[in-house]
């Protein structure tokens, strides 16, 4: 089986890696440093970005047309839930890889990947899904681990 090569594409470039952090979220446990929020005060040192406040979302951060939403393998991702999905991908399979879903078994996960083999498509996500341990029920059996 030939190993599917994506089509040739410029390097992906990212003008920033790091999330934004939410104001003041330094200062109080209950507000998330990851969920952004805009500020509407009308006082607002970084809604009226003075020098030396924290740096905003706006349009200069967006990634470059022609390598947005690509993946780090080359590829657009089209993520599948069956066969019929997968076989999309059929005259697809330089520009775009399956990605199996979340909520697909273990079973058919494993047929998904050997038909996507078969049709030259790269997959992701294609390990099954890890089985909940056993929780240890007798206190000799939680000390032993």
């Amino acid at each position: 089986m030939v190993k599917v090569q994506h089509v040739p594409r410029p390097t992906i470039v990212k003008k920033r890696t790091k999330k934004f952090v939410r104001h003041q979220a330094e200062r109080f446990k209950r507000i998330a440093y990851t969920g952004w929020r805009k500020q509407k005060g009308i006082d607002s040192r970084v809604r009226r970005r003075f020098k030396g406040t924290i740096p905003q979302p706006k349009i200069g951060y967006g990634s470059n047309k022609k390598t947005r939403n690509i993946l780090p393998n080359g590829f657009y991702k089209l993520t599948v839930h069956n066969m019929k999905e997968l076989e999309l991908l059929l005259m697809h399979n330089r520009n775009f890889c399956a990605e199996i879903a979340h909520g697909v078994s273990s079973k058919s996960r494993k047929e998904l990947v050997e038909r996507a083999a078969e049709l030259g498509v790269r997959a992701r996500a294609r390990s099954p899904r890890p089985r909940p341990r056993p929780v240890a029920t007798t206190r000799r059996a939680r000390r032993s681990r």
